[in-house]
């Protein structure tokens, strides 16, 4: 009899490319997701029907929805989440952390044979991370002043007023969270943590950059540079870049983040501890912004401006801890871009694409 795995969040694209990579290994899937009417317009999308799978269209904040979910099964995959950097604080924490603390209770009360539960976190947790002054020495800046970004001063200063320089972020530095988001991933982290090692339930957390590929939905055009960029470059509308462009962001593929999934679920070694999945290599998001309008062809200009108050500076992780257990990120942005594109082009949503709304994100009114 095969192995149960319990993915929540499974309809996503982390999710289902997590389900299928499990599946063909030989494992049973169960999937709980609620079908987000912004992600999956309240359907299971075509690319999880048909395979087997287990689905059940229930809500994580619901005991009883766990107390079904975990029966027979040997690991968990709790990505789950509600994202994005929107002022309904209290929804991150309800659906994020609590949620959270569900799985851990029933878990605990039952004392269900759980051997590992991966929680997928972000790099959100560490907000602007660590600079240095030009003496060298490290500070943890905090949240960007809104008068220097109205002012288009986007740069991090140090305490001095010099300029200061971006180190990727570790595993082992300070965390200072800027959004409900981040604040909702750290306080999720810190609890599974806690009551994995108090109840002996195997637990990693992964620290996720910003993840891409295929099966991502464009339907929220409010968040995701790779959903946003390429909807307006293939209706041929103003590709929209926050700040300079020159903000520096870490890109990895879903099929590498699905492989270091996997390789974490069967490590002992892995076993309470926290490690970031990255792309490797620091981009600028203009860059990015390019890359798009040269893979689609797309005549769109890239206009720069406007600003997001609770967004860092730079955002790249360090994930040689990883790493060091046998993993290596080995798609670049071009693969994630043309894969999505192609998939994008497949489902059809350059034909219902809502092009009013992507003009309206012009980059001087997303504030």
């Amino acid at each position: 009899m095969s192995k149960t795995v319990l993915i929540t969040g499974g309809a996503g694209f982390l999710g289902s490319h997590t389900a299928d990579a499990l599946s063909a290994k030989g494992y049973s899937i169960r999937i709980v997701d609620n079908l987000q009417g912004e992600v999956h317009a309240g359907k299971w999308p075509r690319y999880i029907q048909r395979k087997g799978y287990e689905l059940v269209r229930a809500d994580v904040r619901d005991k009883p929805v766990w107390e079904k979910a975990l029966k027979g099964v040997e690991a968990v995959f709790h990505l789950a989440a509600y994202q994005d950097q929107r002022p309904d604080f209290s929804r991150f924490y309800t659906t994020n952390t609590v949620s959270t603390a569900l799985l851990y209770e029933v878990i605990a009360e039952k004392n269900l044979p759980v051997r590992s539960v991966v929680y997928a976190s972000s790099q959100f947790v560490y907000g602007d991370g660590a600079y240095q002054d030009s003496a060298g020495r490290t500070f943890f800046p905090e949240l960007r002043r809104e008068a220097d970004l109205k002012a288009g001063r986007w740069a991090v200063r140090a305490p001095d007023g010099g300029e200061a320089v971006f180190t990727p972020f570790r595993e082992d530095q300070p965390v200072q969270p800027t959004n409900s988001y981040g604040l909702s991933k750290y306080a999720s982290e810190m609890m599974a943590l806690r009551l994995g090692k108090t109840y002996g339930i195997p637990t990693k957390i992964m620290r996720y950059s910003i993840i891409q590929g295929p099966r991502q939905s464009p339907r929220n055009l409010y968040s995701g540079a790779l959903r946003i960029f390429i909807s307006q470059a293939l209706a041929g509308v103003p590709i929209t870049v926050y700040e300079d462009g020159r903000q520096l962001r870490d890109f990895v593929n879903v099929h590498d983040v699905v492989a270091a999934n996997l390789l974490v679920m069967k490590s002992r070694k892995a076993d309470f501890q926290v490690f970031n999945v990255s792309g490797g290599r620091a981009v600028p998001v203009v860059e990015f912004a390019e890359a798009v309008k040269s893979i689609t062809g797309s005549a769109s200009p890239i206009v720069l401006g406007g600003y997001r108050h609770t967004d860092t500076r730079n955002a790249v992780s360090d994930s040689s801890k990883l790493q060091a257990l046998g993993w290596k990120p080995k798609a670049g942005i071009t693969d994630s871009i043309r894969t999505y594109v192609e998939w994008y082009m497949a489902e059809g949503f350059h034909k219902t694409a809502p092009v009013e709304q992507l003009k309206a994100l012009k980059a001087g009114i997303r504030k």
